[in-house]
C-alpha cells in the first residue's frame, strides 16, 4: 500500500514538473498587450489560447483573469523586487509619453486663431496690458528701484518668461505717462481718506539730500470711521528758501492749502526742538507738541556731560574705530569671542551715530559685553595696547549704562504710527519719576547723577500750561488711563476743559443732533440693533437697571448731557491691556460724544518718527545712482512709496 502511495506522488509531481516551461524555454508575449507589465510575463508556445500566464523570472504560472494586471504587478513586487521597480519606473514613464502626446496632439488640433492669438502682443489699450504695467510701477515706487529697470536685460527676460504677450514700455512711457496716471490715483484716494476724517496732526521736519537739495515733509495723521489710524506722507517738497521761522510758517500753511485741509480741523503738530520749527509754529497760531524722542535724547546728551563719562565715551569710540577699519582684527575678535568661558555672543561692535537715538547707550552695552574679547584682541597688538580700557572706564561705563538702559524701549514704543501713543505721555513720565528714574539702592553715584539730570531736564521741558493741558485730556479719552495720571489738582479743571471743548464741537456741527443722557432704553436699544447677541458684555445699561425711564426724566441741556456722558465714561472700567481704538469701536454708541474728543486727540504722534522715516526713504531714492532726479520727481517717488 505504502509504495502504491509513493507511486503515485512520484507521478504527480512529474506532472507538474512537465506543466512548467524550462528556464531555456521561450515564452511567447501575450497578443494585443498594452501594459508594460506583460514584459515580464508570456506563455507557453504549446499554450495556443493564452490561459495560463508564466512569470518569465522564476518561470512559475500567475492566476489571472484575461486583461488583468493587477495579480501580475502584486507578483513582482512580492517575488520579485527589482523588476518590480523596473516596471513601476517603466510604468511611470510611459504614462509622462502619453501625457505628452495627448497634449501634443490637442495643440495640433488648435485653430489658426488661436495659434496667432498666442504670437500677438496686447494692445496697449487692454486690459491685461494696463494691469501688468500697473504692477511694474508700483514695483518702482514700493521697492524704490530705479525706473531704468524697465530697460534692463533680466527685467525684461523676467517679465517677458511670465507673460510672453507683454511688451515693456519705454522708460519715458513710465517716467511721463504711468507715474504721474499712479500718483493722480493715490493722491485722490488719500485725499478723500483725509477729508472724511473729523480731525488730524501732523509732522514736519527739514531734511537735505545727498546732493544738498533742501526738502520739508508733511505727514498726516487721523482716526477713520472705522477707528483705525492712519499715517499719510502728504508730501516731499522742494523747499529752497531760507529756512527761518516765517518762511517756514508760510511754506506749512500753503501746503495745507494746497491738499484742502482746514486749519482750524489740526489738532497739533509734532516737531523737533528747531527753533525756527518753533516760531514757524507760533506765527501760524498752531499748537505744537515736542518730539519725545528729541527731548529724551537731548536731556541723555545733556547729562552725560561730565569729564569721566566723556572719557570713558572717548574710549568706547577708539575701540570701535579700531575694530571697524581693521577687518583682522575683526577676524581675531571674532576668535576671542568663541574662546571665552562660556563663550560670548558672536556681536560686532555699534557705532555711535548722534543723530540716531539711544546709539550712544548701544555702543557702550555692546562693549561692556564684549570687554573680555576686546582686551584681548587689543592687548595682543602693541599698537592698540593703550586702548584697554581700565577699570575705572568700565565702572563708568556700568554705570552710565545702568541708567540709560531701561529708556531705550520707551522710544521705540512711542515711535509707531498704527496705535495711539500721545496718551502715553503722562504714564511714561509718570514711571521715569516714580520707578525707572527714581534713587535705587545699590546706584553709583554717577548713576544717580545721570537719572536725576534726564529727570530735572524732561519735567522742565513738559511743565507748560499748554503741553500740560494737551497731554491730560489726551490722557482722559484712553479708557485705560483716564484720570489715574492726571494731577489731583487738575482733574476738575480738565473735566471741565473736555466739557467745554465738547459743547463746542457740537455747537459746531452743520446738522442738528438732539442731544439727552445717555438711558437704559437708548443704551439697550443700540446695543440690541447694532452689536450682535453673541458679544453680550458688561455694558452701560448695567448701571441704571432701576433708573427711571427718559419720558419720567427731565430734560437737560446740552452742557448737562455732556457732563453726564462723561462722568459715566470714567466710571467705565478697561483693563491696561486694552485696545483704546477696539475699545472706542464698541463703545462710541454709548459715548457719542466723548468718541469725538478721542477721536480729535488719540491721532497725535509723540514722536516726530513719521517725518524721519519719509527722509529715510528719500535716502533710499535719491541714491548715488539716482542723484540727478529733480525735486519733483523725488517728492512723486517718495509719496507713491509711502503711500501705495
Amino acid at each position: 500500500m505504502e509504495e502504491d502511495g509513493s507511486t503515485r506522488g512520484s507521478d504527480q509531481g512529474n506532472s507538474q514538473q512537465d506543466d512548467q516551461p524550462t528556464q531555456t524555454e521561450e515564452l511567447v508575449p501575450k497578443r494585443g498587450a498594452t501594459s508594460v507589465a506583460w514584459t515580464w510575463f508570456g506563455y507557453k508556445k504549446t499554450d495556443v489560447h493564452q490561459t495560463t500566464v508564466v512569470c518569465k523570472v522564476c518561470r512559475l504560472p500567475v492566476p489571472t483573469t484575461d486583461s488583468n494586471t493587477t495579480n501580475l504587478f502584486y507578483h513582482l513586487r512580492k517575488n520579485h523586487e527589482k523588476e518590480y521597480r523596473e516596471s513601476q519606473r517603466a510604468k511611470t514613464a510611459k504614462a509622462a509619453s502619453s501625457d505628452g502626446v495627448s497634449a501634443q496632439n490637442k495643440l495640433q488640433t488648435q485653430t489658426l486663431q488661436q495659434a496667432f492669438t498666442r504670437g500677438t502682443p496686447y494692445s496697449h489699450s487692454s486690459r491685461r496690458w494696463k494691469e501688468i504695467t500697473s504692477a511694474v510701477a508700483k514695483h518702482i515706487c514700493k521697492d524704490m528701484v530705479p525706473i531704468y529697470t524697465v530697460e534692463k536685460r533680466g527685467f525684461c527676460e523676467l517679465v517677458q518668461t511670465l507673460d510672453p504677450r507683454y511688451e515693456m514700455p519705454s522708460r519715458i512711457h513710465i517716467t511721463k505717462v504711468v507715474l504721474p496716471d499712479l500718483y493722480d490715483a493715490c493722491r485722490a484716494k488719500v485725499e478723500a481718506e483725509i477729508h472724511k476724517g473729523m480731525f488730524y496732526a501732523t509732522t514736519t521736519d527739514m531734511w537735505w539730500s545727498r546732493t544738498t537739495h533742501p526738502y520739508m515733509s508733511l505727514t498726516a495723521h487721523f482716526i477713520n470711521h472705522d477707528w483705525n489710524l492712519c499715517s499719510r506722507c502728504l508730501q516731499t517738497s522742494y523747499f529752497p528758501e531760507d529756512h527761518t521761522g516765517e518762511m517756514l510758517a508760510k511754506g506749512l500753511r500753503e501746503s495745507l492749502q494746497l491738499w484742502g485741509l482746514q486749519e482750524d480741523r489740526l489738532v497739533c503738530v509734532t516737531t523737533d526742538n528747531a527753533t525756527n520749527n518753533i516760531l514757524a509754529l507760533q506765527l501760524n497760531e498752531m499748537t505744537r507738541l515736542q518730539c519725545f524722542g528729541h527731548r529724551l535724547h537731548l536731556a541723555i546728551e545733556r547729562s552725560v556731560k561730565l569729564r569721566e563719562v566723556e572719557r570713558a565715551v572717548g574710549v568706547c569710540k577708539k575701540i570701535v574705530a579700531a575694530f571697524s577699519n581693521s577687518w583682522k582684527r575683526r577676524r581675531e575678535l571674532a576668535k576671542a569671542q568663541a574662546d571665552q568661558n562660556p563663550p560670548l555672543p558672536p556681536h560686532q561692535l555699534i557705532t555711535e551715530t548722534p543723530t540716531r537715538w539711544g546709539s550712544m547707550q548701544a555702543m557702550v552695552e555692546r562693549v561692556i559685553e564684549q570687554e573680555k574679547a576686546l582686551s584681548q584682541v587689543l592687548r595682543a597688538d602693541k599698537k592698540t595696547r593703550h586702548l584697554v580700557p581700565t577699570w575705572q572706564d568700565m565702572d563708568v561705563l556700568e554705570s552710565m549704562n545702568k541708567a540709560l538702559s531701561p529708556l531705550k524701549e520707551f522710544t521705540d514704543a512711542l515711535s509707531g504710527e498704527l496705535y495711539p501713543s500721545v496718551s502715553y505721555l503722562k504714564p511714561i513720565l509718570h514711571l521715569f519719576n516714580n520707578q525707572i528714574l527714581k534713587h535705587q539702592d545699590g546706584d553709583t553715584e554717577l548713576t544717580t547723577t545721570i537719572k536725576e539730570g534726564i529727570l530735572k531736564y524732561l519735567n522742565e521741558k513738559y511743565d507748560d500750561q499748554t503741553t500740560q493741558d494737551l497731554l491730560d485730556i489726551a490722557s482722559l479719552v484712553d479708557p485705560r488711563f483716564k484720570t489715574t495720571y492726571i494731577k489731583q489738582e487738575r482733574v476738575d479743571y480738565i473735566k471741565t476743559r473736555a466739557a467745554a471743548e465738547l459743547q463746542k464741537l457740537v455747537a459746531e456741527q452743520t446738522e442738528a443732533v438732539p442731544l439727552s443722557a445717555p438711558s437704559v432704553t437708548a443704551v439697550g436699544q443700540d446695543e440690541q440693533e447694532k452689536v450682535p447677541a453673541k458679544k453680550k458684555k458688561k455694558s452701560l445699561s448695567s448701571y441704571f437697571k432701576t433708573s427711571a425711564k427718559p419720558s419720567q426724566m427731565a430734560p437737560l441741556s446740552n452742557r448737562e448731557s455732556i457732563e453726564k456722558e462723561l462722568s459715566l465714561y470714567l466710571l467705565m472700567e478697561a483693563g491696561s491691556d486694552t485696545e483704546p481704538l477696539e475699545w472706542w469701536k464698541r463703545n462710541e454708541v454709548h459715548f457719542p460724544l466723548v468718541a469725538k474728543l478721542a477721536r480729535k486727540y488719540l491721532c497725535i504722534p509723540a514722536t516726530s518718527s513719521p517725518s524721519e522715516r519719509a527722509f529715510s526713504a528719500s535716502g533710499n531714492i535719491v541714491s548715488c545712482q539716482r542723484s540727478a532726479l529733480k525735486p519733483a520727481r523725488v517728492d512723486q517717488l517718495v509719496f507713491l512709496a509711502l503711500n501705495l
